[in-house]
C-alpha cells in the first residue's frame, strides 16, 4: 500500500509541518510507504523553516525539522495527494473552496481520525509558550497513531 498525505494549517510553521513530522515518523517505523508533505492556506511565511519552538519540540522527540520549509497550497495538491488533512475547522473550510470541482484528494480534520475529539481542531501554538507546542505535539503524535491505524485497516 502506497499512500499521500498533505497536513495544512495556516502559515505551514507550526502545526503542519509538527502533523508532517509525527505522521512521517509514525509511517516510517511501521514500513508504510508514505509521501508525506505539509503546506499553508497563507503565504506569507513561504520559504521561511518552522517556527523555533516547532523544531524545539520534534528534536525533544528526536526529529529534526530545521530543513523543511514553507509553502502555500496549490490547486495541484488537490490531484497529487489522496488525503489533503486540516488541522483545524477555519483551514477545512478554505479548502473546501480551494479544491473546486476536480480532486482525487479526501479532504478530513486532523483529529476526526480520534474519535473522542472528532470535530476539534488542534490549537495552534503561534502566540503561545512552548507549552502550547508540546500540547500541538501531543495532538499531531495521537491523530498520527490513529490515521495510520485508519489507513492499514482501509477505513479510509
Amino acid at each position: 500500500m502506497s499512500t499521500s498525505v498533505l497536513f495544512v494549517c495556516l502559515g505551514n510553521i507550526c502545526r503542519s509541518p509538527l502533523a508532517e513530522a509525527a505522521f512521517r515518523e509514525v509511517a516510517r517505523r511501521d514500513g508504510l510507504p508514505v509521501l508525506v508533505d505539509s503546506a499553508g492556506t497563507g503565504n506569507w511565511h513561504a520559504g521561511q523553516s518552522p517556527d523555533h519552538r516547532a523544531q524545539a519540540v520534534a528534536l525533544d522527540n528526536g526529529i529534526d525539522i530545521s530543513a523543511y520549509r514553507a509553502r502555500q497550497i496549490e490547486k495541484a495538491d488537490f490531484a497529487r495527494f489522496d488525503h489533503i488533512i486540516a488541522l483545524d475547522n477555519t483551514n477545512l473550510a478554505e479548502l473546501k473552496t480551494l479544491r473546486g470541482g476536480r480532486s482525487k484528494a479526501r479532504l478530513s480534520l486532523m483529529l476526526d481520525h480520534v474519535p473522542v475529539r472528532k470535530g476539534h481542531g488542534v490549537a495552534d501554538p503561534y502566540y503561545g509558550d512552548a507549552d502550547g507546542f508540546r500540547a500541538t505535539w501531543d495532538d499531531v503524535w495521537m491523530a498520527s497513531e490513529a490515521l495510520l491505524a485508519s489507513l492499514k485497516s482501509g477505513a479510509i
